[in-house]
């Protein structure tokens, strides 16, 4: 007799559940494109919107802060809510791989093994 070839069933299992997770990897992958996340600074006067994935996708500046005078502040407005929306785009898609493990019942804090 073969002793052994019960383990290749378990095998197979092993790889539909790898299979379903890359899926799911892939979904949410494609997901963090359309997920937006807005940053800001100034008490809202500069406005900087990313994807999920980190990408700027827009920049809304309030023109009252236009003066010739202040071109440094304006400058470092508009980088704080920048680096801003980065932090929460890391946050979100932190939130969004947290949520995939869950489903597959993965250990916390898994790195994705197909990205």
């Amino acid at each position: 007799m073969m002793k052994g070839l019960g383990g290749l069933g378990d095998m197979a299992k092993m790889m539909k559940a790898a299979q379903e997770m890359q899926g799911k990897m892939a979904e949410m992958q494609e997901s963090l494109d359309s997920i937006e996340v807005t940053g800001e600074s100034g008490a809202g006067l500069v406005k900087a919107t990313a994807t999920a994935k980190g990408e700027l996708t827009g920049l809304d500046i309030d023109p009252t802060i236009f003066d010739p005078n202040e071109k440094e502040v304006v400058e470092d407005l508009i980088l704080a809510a920048i680096k801003d929306a980065q932090i929460k785009a890391q946050e979100r898609s932190t939130q969004e791989m947290q949520r995939i493990t869950e489903e597959l019942g993965l250990p916390a804090g898994m790195a994705n093994p197909f990205g």
